[in-house]
């Protein structure tokens, strides 16, 4: 009887949402094994020998968060568990709630619009949320509730897959696995443009043409946005919007209440709202180099 042993599981932690590639480290595995992290089944990916010892790559299950123990069993040929063929690894492994650096990115880029909105446009600048923005349909109309005018809200952002600025590649990096240099890779980033629509309201028709034109000098001045004015870090890049060509200017001269209205479309494009899921580990290569034959004609 082979009794497997645990040494090492690599990376020690993951996000609470699974799909990452863990590769445990250890000896005595059989050639079919199954892997538990914190009771739930992991997908097996491959197992193998090298150097004497045993290797085994496994895709994360979703998990709460929380530190969990990491159990292999040996199996036998028709995927049974050999009694006896176990091993476990105590608080090997961590579940992490992730860091959505892009949807804090996002949250970032809506404070700062809102920001410049109140210090370019009016003080009286709000963000459309569930509470004033009546979403249903079966009146026909969607309703945005002003406590005080002039006003101006901020509806959105909608997302539309943006194939225009996606650059759709493959992202790798080499890191140092058990056996080596290693290439990681994930898919490319899922990238979109975020559709925003400016609601104003006067009761004035000389105050709205103002605020108009206000409205206009602002995604005029600001067609580049940095979002590190929000931030201490100033590597942050910046967005690009421009008007929305299925949300112009549309103004509201007249109503029951006697409220003057416009609303005015633009979109922020080509924005990453992930950093690509994570592929299978590649193969280890032996280093980053170039090599470069002679050619005749005295070019290289």
């Amino acid at each position: 009887m082979a009794v497997p042993s645990l040494t090492s599981v690599t990376p020690s932690s993951g996000p609470t949402s699974g799909g990452d590639i863990l590769r445990l480290a250890g000896t005595g595995f059989a050639a079919r094994v199954a892997v538990r992290l914190g009771g739930l089944r992991a997908e097996v990916i491959s197992v193998r020998q090298q150097s004497g010892a045993s290797h085994v790559d496994v895709r994360t299950p979703p998990h709460e968060a929380g530190t969990i123990d990491v159990e292999l069993l040996n199996l036998s040929a028709d995927g049974r568990p050999i009694p006896g063929e176990a091993a476990v690894l105590s608080g090997a492994y961590r579940y992490l709630r992730p860091r959505v650096a892009k949807e804090a990115d996002l949250t970032r880029l809506v404070r700062t619009l809102l920001r410049e909105l109140k210090r370019q446009v009016v003080a009286n600048v709000s963000a459309s949320v569930s509470v004033d923005y009546d979403d249903t349909v079966a009146d026909g109309l969607n309703v945005i509730a002003m406590a005080s005018l002039p006003s101006v809200v901020l509806s959105g952002p909608t997302m539309r897959e943006s194939r225009r600025y996606s650059t759709n590649v493959l992202h790798e990096d080499v890191v140092q696995g058990p056996s080596g240099a290693e290439l990681v890779r994930r898919r490319p980033a899922y990238t979109v443009d975020l559709a925003f629509t400016l609601t104003v309201a006067s009761e004035r028709t000389a105050e709205l043409f103002n605020l108009m034109a206000a409205v206009a000098t602002f995604l005029n001045r600001n067609r580049w946005l940095s979002m590190a004015r929000d931030t201490e870090d100033a590597s942050r890049g910046t967005v690009r919007w421009e008007m929305d060509a299925d949300g112009e200017a549309r103004t509201q001269l007249g109503s029951r209440d006697d409220v003057r209205a416009f609303t005015w479309g633009f979109l922020v494009r080509g924005f990453d709202v992930d950093e690509g899921l994570p592929l299978d580990i590649g193969k280890a290569v032996a280093g980053t180099h170039l090599e470069a034959d002679s050619l005749s004609g005295g070019t290289s």
